[in-house]
């Protein structure tokens, strides 16, 4: 199942952006929704500051989700 895009997702790309150095991986946030599947996404060095925005289509971005463990 695909999840939607939701603003302030956590997201990963899922290809390379090389005039942006940024490679298949790199996490993002989303901080706008810019139309129906269209997101300006916030790439973030490791000290939170801002290395780029970029408007992205939903196919170039995996939503992180995290998984709780039945304990």
């Amino acid at each position: 199942m695909i999840e939607s895009i939701q603003l302030l997702d956590v997201v990963i790309l899922r290809r390379a952006y090389p005039a942006y150095e940024l490679a298949p991986g790199q996490i993002g946030t989303v901080v706008e929704v810019l139309a129906a599947d269209v997101f300006e996404v916030e790439c973030s060095d490791t000290n939170g500051q801002t290395l780029v925005n970029l408007a992205l289509p939903g196919d170039a971005l995996q939503v992180l989700t995290h998984a709780t463990a039945n304990v």
